[in-house]
């Protein structure tokens, strides 16, 4: 009888343990590294062991009896590291050392260590074993116990024949059943735990979750914002296109009919004056439809380049002198420098490099009303990795209205002009800067804006010059 007051004391003792680890755990050991958690679980068990011999049953003033392998069975159940079970077993018998060093207490350091061996053993047939977990684990207890009474009865201090005769009868049910007790309530601990685990796994994820709706939310809205402005940009290119279209095509009707129906009255100077007219409208709407089909073809990936030997100086001298005369009729000083060190020939596509220049120098005098146009050509020695090597630089600086800071990326966006009032005041599509930085993309370049509104912009034109030449 005193046997069984004996475990259920141990027992209760046991639970305790159980109830402060697992708060322990909650508060503390939950946000450390694993390795904290593995050792600092080892050392919970091993404290559990040495509280059951505490409060053993003194069968004689050597001999104990407690439930000190519980703590191995729990291991067993619950370990995945099965060395760790061997020091467990290790060390619940070195504590009871602790109560003098004597036969009972070396025959008691003996029969855990066995007991952790054979424990390990246990956790490795757990685990590669496809019995049903409530069946391995009852049989893990059963066998523990009986090999603690055997090997009690082999190491301690009494006879076999008197310990299997008068002290298992009790001790052994007494061990199993408490022991099964104990795993059923540590069982219940651990669903709760995960329960709360769970519950707060599920809180993180729902709170990622909210966080990423809020961000998805806050991203749809920009992306509303940006069709919005997206259609208001396309509204203001329709109007600015029409008008533009307009007026040449209305132009070379007016002409035409007035050469139509004064044919036989008019000079041939008005006539001639008049068929010029038409020239230059039919030239000025045959630029915009073409502004409108190069736009289509990069977009749709249809535009052909193609690459052949350039004369730099000569295609500097066309670019110039195709604006010298509007340059003098606005009174603008039209200024071309070409450095020492720019090689007299590059291996490019000359329309597409002339027509980047064109809409630049264009841009430049268009929304210049006294100064200069400087377009400058040198070279420039990159050593960065993505663009690493030699570049041709165009420059076209001007002393016009300027661009504001905020605007500087959205001038190259299709529809998206710095102020559609500009396109409608300076006349234009708006459509050449878009062009002009797909063209040098193609042609593997870039183009580069330094301006301040008010003071003037420099547009730079980069290409490169390590092209290798097509067979």
């Amino acid at each position: 009888m005193q046997f069984s007051k004996m475990f259920v004391l141990n027992m209760g003792m046991l639970i305790t343990i159980a109830y402060l680890a697992s708060v322990f755990y909650k508060y503390i050991v939950i946000r450390a590294s694993s390795r904290f958690k593995q050792w600092s679980s080892v050392l919970v068990l091993i404290f559990a062991g040495w509280i059951s011999t505490v409060f053993g049953f003194q069968l004689t003033d050597e001999v104990i009896f407690d439930l000190r392998f519980v703590p191995l069975i729990i291991a067993v159940l619950t370990f995945r590291q099965s060395y760790s079970l061997i020091i467990i077993g290790v060390g619940i018998g070195l504590t009871r050392l602790t109560f003098g060093i004597n036969e009972a207490t070396l025959a008691a350091l003996g029969n855990m260590a066995i007991l952790g061996v054979v424990c390990a053993g246990l956790n490795i047939w757990m685990r590669r074993s496809e019995y049903r977990l409530i069946i391995k684990g009852v049989l893990v207890i059963v066998f523990v116990n009986v090999i603690n009474s055997i090997n009690i009865a082999l190491l301690g201090v009494f006879s076999p024949t008197y310990f299997f005769s008068h002290i298992m009868p009790y001790t052994l049910p007494t061990g199993i059943v408490l022991s099964l007790l104990f795993s059923f309530i540590l069982r219940d601990f651990q669903n709760e735990q995960n329960r709360i685990l769970l519950i707060q796994s599920t809180n993180r994820l729902l709170s990622e979750q909210k966080e990423e709706l809020q961000k998805a939310k806050i991203i749809l809205e920009e992306r509303a914002k940006q069709l919005m402005l997206a259609s208001q940009y396309k509204s203001e290119f329709l109007a600015n296109m029409s008008h533009e279209l307009r007026t040449p095509l209305n132009s070379v009707i007016n002409f035409a009919q007035m050469i139509s129906e004064n044919s036989d009255t008019m000079d041939q100077e008005d006539i001639a004056r008049f068929a010029a007219m038409i020239d230059q409208s039919g030239q000025e709407l045959l630029t915009l439809i073409n502004d409108i089909l190069d736009l289509s073809k990069v977009e749709a990936g249809r535009l052909d380049i193609v690459y052949e030997d350039i004369s730099v100086s000569q295609l500097v001298e066309d670019v110039m002198s195709h604006f010298q005369l509007v340059a003098e009729k606005k009174r603008i000083q039209l200024l071309m420098e070409k450095s020492p060190d720019a090689p007299d020939t590059m291996w490019s596509d000359p329309q597409r490099v002339q027509q980047i220049l064109r809409n630049l120098m264009s841009n430049a005098i268009k929304f210049t009303h006294k100064g200069a146009v400087h377009l400058t050509v040198s070279t420039e020695q990159w050593d960065e990795p993505e663009r690493s090597g030699k570049w041709l630089v165009f420059s076209v600086k001007d002393t016009g209205i300027g661009i504001p800071a905020d605007k500087h990326h959205s001038i190259f966006e299709a529809f998206q002009q710095a102020d559609g009032s500009i396109s409608r005041k300076f006349g234009g599509t708006g459509l050449g800067l878009s062009i002009s930085r797909d063209l040098a993309r193609l042609l593997d370049g870039s183009i580069q804006l330094e301006s301040v509104e008010g003071k003037g912009s420099t547009f730079r034109l980069y290409l490169p010059l390590n092209h290798e030449k097509m067979s």
